[in-house]
């Protein structure tokens, strides 16, 4: 069920432009406005999920396709490595609360981030 208040719903419905990279039935991957990495790619399920554990617990398949799209994008981009992060909690980085997992790719990363 859409959220009416909700970026990323707003976005699934057309109501607010963004760069798709990949649609499926039930996920949708367009390009972070912000980008991080030469491959800054947002994944989301097409329906409203708050948070990673929601959508695990709600549909797991979903989540499966999520990271399967997340991971072609990568490949398709730059060759195969790459981060998928999932923010859990304004208290480490949510901001939008409809699950979403970023796929960053075509360069280094360190570890720890942030």
């Amino acid at each position: 069920m859409p959220e009416n208040d909700c970026l990323f719903c707003r976005i699934v419905a057309g109501g607010i432009p963004a760069t798709e990279v990949r649609r499926t039935d039930r996920v949708l991957a367009f390009r972070d406005v912000n980008p991080q990495a030469p491959t800054h790619v947002l994944v989301i399920p097409i329906e409203h999920h708050a948070d990673l554990p929601a959508l695990a617990a709600a549909a797991p398949e979903v989540l499966a396709e999520l990271v399967a799209v997340g991971s072609q994008i990568a490949r398709d981009e730059a060759g195969g490595p790459f981060r998928m992060v999932f923010n859990t909690g304004a208290e480490v980085g949510q901001s939008v609360f409809h699950v979403h997992g970023h796929v960053l790719a075509g360069r280094s990363f360190t570890w720890p981030p942030g």
